[in-house]
């Protein structure tokens, strides 16, 4: 068993490390940058709901009803995806950018904002509902990602900043949203990529 001054050496050795990888990542951030580029369009293969480790998870929050049905458990499944992304995935900012895919948010247990939201639609997808969808507005150069989905007649939207709205219809979601004529918006899921406006 280490004693405290082991412990204390490796908790520096581990900084050291941590030090000279975000030296690397700064001095040759413009190259990972260009390999990692992904166009809006190819955001739809970001969502994974079929990839092992998603579809695991899916089904070990489905677990918790015996039997998990769809039109009676979906939403109680939802709200617990959520809250295992919102409290288990911690969030991070990257010096560049560098897309995670959910599998590798999940090994980490961190990932970026776009990152958690494309975790959460991959896990709600794999949950039963393809309805599922990330919305982006793009403020001020930053992106504002907002996930929604339909269910049971009703539109429910999930933000990690605002919490979870049900709302009447995808109008109001916009709405609320702040989205304009002269906004940039995009949404998207595995399925399709579509400008808003």
């Amino acid at each position: 068993m280490p004693n405290g001054t082991e412990e204390l050496n490796e908790t520096e050795r581990l900084r050291k490390l941590n030090a000279i990888y975000l030296r690397i990542i700064n001095r040759y951030g413009s190259y990972i940058a260009n390999d990692e580029s992904v166009s809006v369009a190819e955001l739809p293969r970001l969502v994974t709901p079929k990839d092992p480790a998603v579809a695991k998870k899916a089904k070990d929050i489905m677990s918790n009803f015996s039997p998990y049905e769809y039109s009676r458990d979906f939403y109680s499944a939802a709200v617990m995806a959520y809250d295992y992304v919102r409290k288990e995935i911690y969030p991070i900012v990257l010096p560049v950018e560098f897309w995670l895919e959910p599998n590798e948010t999940m090994e980490f247990g961190a990932g970026e904002k776009l990152d958690r939201y494309t975790l959460l639609c991959s896990l709600i997808i794999a949950l039963g509902n393809p309805s599922a969808k990330i919305l982006i507005v793009e403020k001020s150069e930053r992106l504002e990602p907002t996930l929604y989905f339909e269910f049971n007649g009703s539109f429910y939207s999930m933000n990690f900043e605002s919490d979870i709205a049900k709302l009447e219809s995808r109008e109001e979601l916009l709405k609320n949203l702040g989205i304009t004529d002269d906004t940039v918006a995009y949404e998207f899921n595995d399925k399709m990529y579509i400008d808003i406006v």
